[in-house]
C-alpha cells in the first residue's frame, strides 16, 4: 500500500499598489504598506511587491496590469476620494477596460451615512462612481466603499479608513498557508561578516526555507539577527538546528 503524498503547503501572492504624489513628495508617511504586508502575512497571503506610483493615469494604469498579471491579487491603497486628482478608481476601470458610474449600492450607504440623499454633495457622490461589475467593499468608518475588480482590491489611503476596508477585502480573498518563522541570535560581536559564507552554505542546503540576515549595531557592538521563514515548520526546525549549529563552531 503506497502511502499518500502530502501536498506541498499552497502559496497565494500579492503584491501592494500605493497611489499618491503625497507619498512620494514624503509630504505623507506612508502607514499602510506595514499593515497590509503584516495582516495578509498572518492571513496566509505572501506580499511579493510593493509599488508607489504619482497620480497620473498612465502610471496607475501600467502599475495595476503588471501587478494583476504576476501576482494573485494587487491591493491598492490611495486615490479614490472626493477631489479631482482621487483617480484610482477611473484608472482602474480602464485597466479592465470597463465603464465607471455612480454605484446606486454605494449611493445605498453612504446616504444612510451621511443622513439623507440631500446630503450626498456631488464630492462626495464622486466617491460612490465604481468600476462595472465590482464588487463592493464595506467601510464602516466613513460609508464610501472600495471595490474589488478581478483581482484587485481598491481601499482607501486613510489608515483607519483602510484597516477596516482590509478587514472586509480578505473575506473575498482566496488564502493559501500562513508563512511560518523563527530566528537565530548568535549574540554582540558576531556580525555577518562572520557568518556569511557558512550561512551561504546552509541557505543552499535548505532550499525550501528563506534564510536570511539582519545586522545591527547597538551597546554591545555589532549583532546580527538570522531569521528563517517558510511553510513547514519541520523545515524550520531543521535549518535552525543548523544555524545554532554554526553558529557554536563559530563561538569556540
Amino acid at each position: 500500500m503506497q502511502t499518500p503524498v502530502e501536498a506541498a503547503p499552497q502559496s497565494v501572492t500579492a503584491a501592494i499598489l500605493v497611489v499618491g504624489d503625497e507619498i512620494l513628495s514624503g509630504r505623507t508617511k506612508d502607514k499602510n504598506i506595514g499593515y497590509i504586508a503584516e495582516f495578509l502575512t498572518g492571513a496566509g497571503v505572501d506580499v511579493k511587491e510593493v509599488r508607489v506610483v504619482p497620480d497620473e493615469e498612465d502610471r496607475i494604469i501600467e502599475a495595476v496590469n503588471a501587478l494583476r498579471a504576476r501576482y494573485d491579487y494587487v491591493l491598492s491603497t490611495g486615490g479614490i476620494g472626493p477631489t479631482h486628482d482621487d483617480i484610482t478608481a477611473d484608472s482602474v476601470a480602464k485597466a479592465f477596460g470597463v465603464g465607471i458610474e455612480i454605484d446606486p449600492r454605494a449611493v445605498e450607504a453612504m446616504t444612510k451615512h451621511y443622513g439623507g440623499a440631500a446630503n450626498l454633495t456631488p464630492a462626495r457622490l464622486r466617491m460612490a462612481r465604481i468600476p462595472d461589475g465590482a464588487e463592493l467593499v464595506d467601510n464602516p468608518v466613513s460609508a464610501a466603499p472600495g471595490f474589488m475588480l478581478g483581482n484587485v482590491v481598491v481601499m482607501a489611503g486613510v489608515p483607519n479608513i483602510m484597516q477596516r476596508m482590509l478587514d472586509n477585502a480578505v473575506l473575498k480573498m482566496r488564502t493559501g498557508a500562513v508563512t511560518l518563522s523563527d530566528n537565530v541570535s548568535p549574540g554582540p560581536g558576531i556580525g555577518e561578516g562572520a557568518v556569511a559564507a557558512p550561512l551561504a552554505a546552509i541557505a543552499q542546503a535548505h532550499g525550501d526555507v528563506s534564510i536570511g540576515s539582519y545586522p545591527s549595531f547597538g551597546p554591545d557592538g555589532f549583532q546580527t539577527q538570522l531569521v528563517i521563514r517558510g511553510k513547514d515548520a519541520a523545515k524550520i526546525a531543521a535549518a535552525k538546528a543548523d544555524i545554532e549549529a554554526m553558529v557554536a563552531a563559530i563561538k569556540r
